[in-house]
């Protein structure tokens, strides 16, 4: 079986939007509205989400992105990958992988999290730490250079289906991942994952386990990367919006759902062949369940999406500024009280951004890793964050969000046309089609399949609500904060007992 790589023409460098493409065309298993697709990259389910993706791999080749988005290999090669790639080994390395990570989701407005420098989060530290794999090290350090050196597309599927979550894991065999057969080339695998997104348009997808469910079963203590067409291997998509986004209307009316689409699938693997050499955990429960205090990817992913999240962040406070402002509403203290709130939020998430970039902790040798205390935190409040966000608009723009018409078609109709331009133009000389314009792309953020599919994304991408508050205190505990807090707490209460003031420095009556 060929790889994906093989499309490219120079292996010193990435892909080009154009060969991602290509690469996508190899007969992979992807069903949608009951059909198999043929091609991926020119379904209407899809299309628009590949060439977005398309697009941020001809930035890496851009000459006026290219020194803030990529860097020189480590391997070896002579090549250059994009920043995020390359093991940090410093402050500065940081700073630069924070900036290629915000480029790219400039790119996307924020709406796209799943882009190929999220995995970039895991492989990165394959180089940074190979010997934590233990007797598979060496794929560890082979899928780093292969990673860095073209820049795959890889994602993820981790988290068990949600069906008979009252049992074990190793209960529910007939549902979740476990190892069917092994043979001297590799192992044969059975079971399926959700949620895995963008799976239809990536390259490889790496089978993991989430820290919730990990298990100590040896058939299902398991980590591995496969290739999406790999045989057996089948996706099952949802709905997709990008679809109906084209058939309901124009990009006037979807601006974001109809290019920006991470479409998840139902991940399902079916007797499907893993070779020895693309395995990094195998019947070790014990690396199964210290993978994320471990392995460093969780530094990784939280630094990967905060800085994203700051750039969707910077996008909605710009939006929700101009639907104010078209609608009159931006004079009214009260609004102007709640827009102030969602900037907030905004510099929030962007000061933990900074904070992991600039205060790195120290790792295994040189290599360094996002500071985690605030990536924690980010953790904990994103989901918080935007639903509260969604309350500011619908609170602030109100029923402006829906008095617009149905589809741009409405302007072609003069029946109808000039009452548009009449009862429906915006305020401080906003004209009415870039009133209708700001509206829709505010509703398709926030009121659409695709705007509800976004805050349920939001609010559990990392992880369930309890577990990431306790993985907190975890932490803390850990790393010896706990500790340092309650010893503040006793410090003040060594000033004084019940006879008075212990400490000279205050007078007692």
């Amino acid at each position: 079986m060929s790889k994906p790589e093989d499309v490219i023409a120079d292996r010193k460098r990435p892909y080009t939007g154009a060969e991602y493409m290509r690469s996508l065309r190899d007969g992979r298993e992807v069903y949608i509205d009951g059909e198999r697709i043929a091609d991926v990259t020119t379904h209407p389910a899809l299309r628009n989400s590949v060439r977005s993706i398309a697009r941020l791999y001809d930035a890496l080749h851009d000459q006026k992105r290219r020194d803030v988005l990529t860097c020189p290999t480590d391997t070896g090669s002579g090549g250059y990958t994009h920043r995020f790639f390359r093991v940090p080994r410093s402050r500065e390395d940081l700073r630069g992988a924070q900036a290629a990570i915000a480029a790219w989701s400039r790119m996307t407005y924020g709406w796209m999290g799943r882009t190929p420098d999220y995995k970039a989060a895991y492989s990165n530290t394959l180089g940074g730490n190979p010997e934590y794999y233990g007797p598979y090290a060496a794929n560890a350090r082979a899928w780093y250079k292969r990673a860095q050196e073209t820049v795959p597309f890889m994602n993820h599927a981790i988290v068990n289906p949600p069906i008979d979550r009252h049992k074990p894991a190793e209960q529910v065999k007939d549902v979740y991942v476990s190892v069917q057969k092994e043979t001297d080339a590799g192992i044969i695998v059975s079971g399926a994952k959700v949620v895995a997104t963008s799976a239809a348009i990536t390259h490889y997808n790496f089978m993991g386990q989430s820290s919730k469910t990990a298990t100590e079963d040896l058939d299902m203590s398991l980590m591995f990367m496969v290739p999406i067409d790999a045989p057996g291997l089948k996706l099952i998509c949802r709905t997709s919006y990008e679809k109906a986004a084209m058939l309901n209307g124009s990009p006037y009316d979807y601006p974001l759902s109809s290019r920006f689409d991470e479409n998840d699938a139902i991940f399902i693997l079916d007797n499907v062949f893993v070779p020895w050499e693309d395995i990094f955990i195998y019947r070790d429960p014990a690396r199964v369940l210290s993978f994320y205090p471990r392995s460093g990817f969780m530094h990784g992913f939280q630094f990967q999406g905060c800085t994203r999240f700051a750039v969707k962040l910077d996008f909605i406070c710009g939006l929700l500024a101009k639907a104010l402002r078209c609608t009159g509403g931006d004079d009214a203290r009260g609004n102007q009280v709640q827009l102030g709130e969602a900037i907030a939020w905004r510099n929030l998430f962007w000061s933990l951004s900074n904070a992991m970039a600039n205060d790195p902790d120290p790792w295994v040798g040189d290599a360094v890793l996002p500071n985690l205390r605030a990536g924690l935190a980010y953790r904990v409040f994103a989901p918080d964050a935007y639903p509260r966000i969604k309350d500011i608009i619908e609170r602030t723009v109100t029923s402006a969000l829906i008095y617009l018409p149905s589809s741009v078609k409405d302007f072609r109709n003069p029946a109808i046309e000039p009452y548009l331009r009449q009862y429906v133009r915006g305020s401080h000389g906003v004209e009415y089609k870039e009133r209708i314009k700001i509206m829709k792309l505010l509703w398709d953020a926030m009121g659409t399949e695709f705007g509800g599919r976004h805050e349920l994304y939001e609010r559990n991408y990392a992880g369930g609500w309890e577990d990431i508050r306790a993985q907190t205190l975890t932490g803390a505990e850990r790393g010896g904060d706990l500790r340092s807090m309650e010893q503040l707490v006793e410090q003040c209460m060594a000033d004084y007992d019940e006879n008075g003031w212990a400490d000279a420095s205050w007078i007692n009556r």
